[in-house]
């Protein structure tokens, strides 16, 4: 005769064990390949947004102020730059990018809007851009090494975590504890672009001096 036997309790935890680690590790993977994606499309936005940024300046002659951080996305005016005076920005030069001026998106893929920092020289209404103008921002690596000095203007998108980001709604994200995130949401002139690591994974986007002017001088806006 034939006979016929369950699954015992001890094979039954085993097939359960198996099971779990093959959905963990299926879920392990779509996480990083949804991670992967969103970096790549916050660096298109970026790419899109220095182009912008260029094409801004080639048709006002500046680069457009920051548009102010804290206003909700429903506020009329929301995303719009700030207007410049002879000093700079009214308002200040830091803020967020004013997407809806420069006409993109306003978050990145994480759905949190780009920090925007203008050299006052780049924005002011008092003074044309010249090939002698130079900014103020410098860039450097977690090493500290000097990637880029004087320069126009950065965009950064804070990443995953967030840290030091605004929000649709205007609210300021914790700055966290890493020095390098730290250094990019605290509204000086001093930045930080490097490899991601678990602690940092903010994305920057600077222009030179000498691509824009290169730039402007092709569309025929400087001398």
């Amino acid at each position: 005769m034939n006979t016929q036997r369950g699954f015992t309790l001890l094979e039954m935890a085993i097939v359960l064990v198996i099971v779990g680690l093959l959905l963990g590790g299926l879920f392990g993977s779509l996480g990083a390949m949804q991670a992967r994606q969103r970096t790549d499309q916050t660096a298109r936005q970026l790419a899109e947004i220095r182009e912008a940024l260029i094409g801004y300046a080639a048709a006002n002659g500046r680069l457009p102020c920051p548009a102010a951080p804290a206003t909700p996305n429903t506020t009329v005016g929301a995303g719009l730059a700030r207007a410049p005076n002879a000093g700079g920005c009214a308002g200040g030069v830091a803020g967020v990018l004013p997407w809806a001026t420069l006409g993109l998106p306003e978050a990145d893929a994480w759905g949190r809007r780009f920090t925007y920092r203008v050299a006052p020289a780049f924005a002011r209404n008092s003074t044309p851009l010249t090939l002698a103008t130079t900014g103020n921002l410098n860039v450097r690596n977690r090493a500290a090494v000097l990637l880029a000095a004087q320069v126009p203007v950065v965009v950064i998108s804070h990443g995953a975590n967030a840290f030091g980001s605004r929000g649709p709604g205007g609210a300021l994200a914790g700055a966290g504890t890493n020095a390098a995130e730290i250094e990019n949401s605290d509204g000086d002139i001093d930045f930080v672009a490097d490899t991601p690591i678990t602690a940092y994974d903010d994305q920057v986007m600077w222009l030179s001096s000498t691509v824009l002017a290169g730039r402007l001088l092709q569309a025929g806006v400087l001398p």
